[in-house]
């Protein structure tokens, strides 16, 4: 049990962010063991051979720093961000300023054999992080480029979720239901991990929350008492990888065969574009439908950043559960 001792400068300092390294770093995590990780297998299958055949596999500097099972990895692949939604590209700019010290300190807490790769980063750690660089930059280009939108959408509605339930029920609410092996009780959050039992005082930093797509189905951290992370999976995940079933034939009866498919292409949140490229229909056309299905309260609508993300409410649900029985 790993545990987080917070002070009432921390409770006032959590705050959340996006970030692309936790996905490439959790992502790559899943190809290396995917028997494990049922929910991504359309993925895995996607970008499997793709992502070997450019020889990002077994011998390159990702697969020796990124292990397959509950091990360490080393902190600085997942740098704090000092912005909501940083670009990949920010995140790798402080990763290639990390402290030469840092690196060396970080690959000394390796539990496996380095490999070439990661005896090259030790001895020169400014090239060696270079390297580093190019592979993610390759590895995000092949594995998740494509489909950084729609994970991107998903992971602001979900921030966006969290604000909400920070402002209705307080930051012990916020805490508790981030995931069922996190726990808040007497200024302590306690997190279920099988391979770390430290109790760690935090500086008075807070605590940076990052939702994630791949570290479904635990939770990561990074325990730096200066810049803790908590990465957590988000809600939905599961739906960025199905095709989105027809509409139930009743509903659509109801309220129309295209209003129904959208309610159904809506268990992730979608812009109005993510939708007419999804059904088919122009965005003219998605736009009515939308604003009718808004004012009958079957979805909402929030902006995250220059997009406007639509999402079902809980009547649509319902409604969408009795069409199917």
């Amino acid at each position: 049990m790993l545990t987080l001792e917070f002070s009432t400068g921390d409770m006032a300092r959590i705050r959340f962010a996006l970030s692309c390294l936790w996905e490439v770093a959790s992502s790559y995590h899943v190809l290396q063991a995917p028997e494990n990780y049922t929910i991504q297998r359309p993925w895995v299958d996607q970008v499997h051979a793709r992502v070997r055949a450019a020889g990002l596999g077994p011998g390159s500097l990702l697969s020796a720093l990124i292990p397959p099972g509950p091990r360490y990895m080393p902190d600085f692949l997942t740098p704090p961000s000092a912005t909501l939604n940083p670009s990949l590209a920010d995140e790798l700019q402080v990763v290639l300023a990390t402290p030469h010290e840092v690196v060396r300190t970080e690959l000394n807490l390796i539990e496996w054999p380095r490999n070439a790769a990661v005896q090259a980063l030790y001895d020169d750690p400014a090239t060696g992080l270079r390297r580093l660089a190019d592979e993610i930059t390759a590895y995000w280009d092949i594995a998740l480029a494509e489909h950084w939108p729609r994970m991107k959408a998903l992971l602001e509605a979900e921030v966006f979720h969290r604000a909400r339930l920070l402002a209705e029920e307080g930051a012990v609410g916020l805490l508790n239901g981030l995931h069922d092996a996190i726990g808040w009780q007497d200024d302590t959050l306690s997190i279920a991990h099988k391979m770390c039992g430290d109790e760690v005082p935090l500086s008075g930093n807070g605590l940076l929350i990052v939702p994630a797509i791949f570290v479904w189905p635990a939770v990561r951290t990074v325990t730096s008492p200066e810049n803790p992370q908590l990465a957590y999976p988000a809600r939905g995940i599961a739906t960025l990888w199905e095709s989105a079933a027809p509409a139930p034939a009743a509903l659509a009866a109801v309220i129309g065969r295209s209003r129904a498919q959208l309610l159904v292409e809506l268990a992730a949140p979608l812009s109005t574009t993510d939708l007419a490229r999804r059904t088919g229909m122009s965005a003219g056309g998605v736009s009515q439908h939308l604003s009718a299905l808004r004012a009958a309260g079957l979805i909402t609508a929030h902006r995250a950043g220059h997009a406007v993300l639509n999402m079902r409410t809980p009547a649509a649900d319902t409604l969408l559960a009795a069409g199917v029985a």
